[in-house]
């Protein structure tokens, strides 16, 4: 991994070195731009990345440059960790007048997926896992899970800077026991959910989802990929009817997402933060989907947490869920040196970064407190912990390598401030800023 970064860095400034510099003026880009591309990624939690993808842009006549007029992307990849991705979606922002249209339609393989149990800290963390056992390091957290998901989604200008949005959503969810022959009869977190009813058995082997949203938004960017300065705020309402599996898990939740950049020095360097929070109002949400993080207009592939590569990065991924979570991401942009390359824009950015997270809901905690005082399987109690929850918080630091001020290369590192949090050191290769 260490050498992968090398090598990323070590190709940045050759790019500086041979490339011709150009702080003053860019290239306009017009019409449409093709990037047919492999991909190469890196991440903690899932490991090496490798397939390809397709970004087709269009920049109608380049008044609106650096802002496209529509983007549609196209991958197929595989990690090493046992989850692959087939993903199509689309940015259509002038489809509509005074508004945009998004789609995304993606379906996620895993044969690994991470499940540290309810409630934050109020969950045993185990470093890499332990057999039960025999007391050997295991696969106690991972479980399979494979996801279907459409989504669609259109805003619309108000007034101004204030826009009405709507979408609507679908995922069709697998998720079962860990079924990899390395594997082969050990015990697993999520078996010991299933058989304490943590996990009931009318949830246990996944389901389908409907949401159906409807919210504000109040947006005052100069960018979208990357903005130097402005607000973007979403507020939005998140039914979920279960009027397709019928087993009662109707809910209804809201969703608070605000964005602030703040220029210190022009467009070389910004502060920007992100506030999130989402909360349960009424009904009940089924275990697969306590980890979902609901967004109006997607950033990353991956839009659950908290941990991972879009919420709070360095912690356990899905380390955090519960009925309601709160998070805040910090970070100073540095957009250190620009150039043109192969007819293209580019500039390299650092951005040191620091985030927390924490659940604000919890979820089952009542029948989690109860399997611990009922396990017999023992000296090590894998169900409650007996902590409170609290803030969990990273810090790290990221370059990114930006052409056209769209396409986003992104390289981070970050450790968790506390073991319970994870260990090692956390780190994502990868596409786009996190906000």
């Amino acid at each position: 991994m260490k050498r992968t970064l090398l090598s990323l860095l070590l190709c940045a400034v050759s790019l500086c070195l041979t490339a011709q510099e150009t702080d003053n003026k860019e290239i306009v880009k017009k019409g449409w731009n093709f990037g047919p591309l492999p991909v190469v990624g890196w991440d903690s939690d899932l490991g090496f990345q490798y397939g390809v993808c397709l970004d087709i842009f269009n920049f109608g006549d380049g008044t609106n440059y650096p802002s496209y007029d529509y983007k549609m992307n196209l991958e197929a990849s595989t990690f090493t960790g046992g989850s692959s991705l087939l993903r199509c979606y689309g940015d259509f922002k002038t489809l509509i007048p005074d508004g945009k249209l998004f789609f995304d339609c993606t379906y996620f393989s895993a044969k690994k997926f991470d499940f540290y149990g309810y409630n934050g800290y109020a969950s045993p963390f185990y470093a890499d896992g332990i057999d039960l056992a025999n007391n050997e390091t295991s696969a106690l957290n991972w479980m399979s899970r494979n996801q279907f998901r459409f989504v669609a989604s259109m805003q619309k200008r108000i007034a101004g800077n204030l826009h009405w949005a709507a979408g609507v959503g679908y995922y069709n969810i697998k998720t079962g026991p860990l079924k990899l022959d390395e594997y082969k009869d050990q015990t697993t977190l999520y078996d010991l959910y299933r058989k304490a009813g943590l996990i009931r058995e009318d949830e246990a082997r996944g389901g389908n989802v409907l949401h159906l949203k409807a919210g504000l938004v109040y947006d005052t960017r100069d960018h979208d990929s990357d903005p130097t300065r402005g607000v973007n705020i979403e507020a939005t309402l998140v039914g979920a009817p279960d009027i397709i599996d019928r087993e009662g898990y109707s809910n209804l939740g809201f969703t608070f997402v605000g964005c602030h950049y703040v220029p210190l020095q022009k467009e070389r360097l910004t502060f920007a933060y992100r506030v999130g929070v989402q909360a349960k109002i009424a009904g009940e949400i089924p275990f697969y989907f306590t980890n979902n993080l609901n967004t109006l207009f997607f950033r990353k592939v991956y839009t659950e947490g908290l941990g991972g590569n879009a919420s709070v990065r360095g912690i356990n991924r899905n380390g955090v869920v519960g009925n309601g979570m709160a998070w805040l991401n910090t970070e100073l942009r540095w957009r250190f040196v620009k150039f043109r390359f192969i007819n293209q824009n580019f500039y390299l950015a650092l951005n040191p970064f620091f985030d927390m997270g924490r659940v604000i809901q919890p979820y089952r905690l009542s029948e989690q407190k109860a399997a611990f005082s009922n396990y017999s399987g023992g000296t090590i109690n894998p169900f409650y912990s007996g902590d409170n929850e609290n803030l969990h918080s990273t810090l790290g630091c990221g370059l990114k390598i930006v052409m056209n001020r769209n396409f986003v290369i992104s390289v981070e590192m970050a450790k968790a401030l506390d073991k319970r949090d994870g260990e090692k050191m956390w780190n994502n290769i990868g596409f786009n800023f996190l906000f």
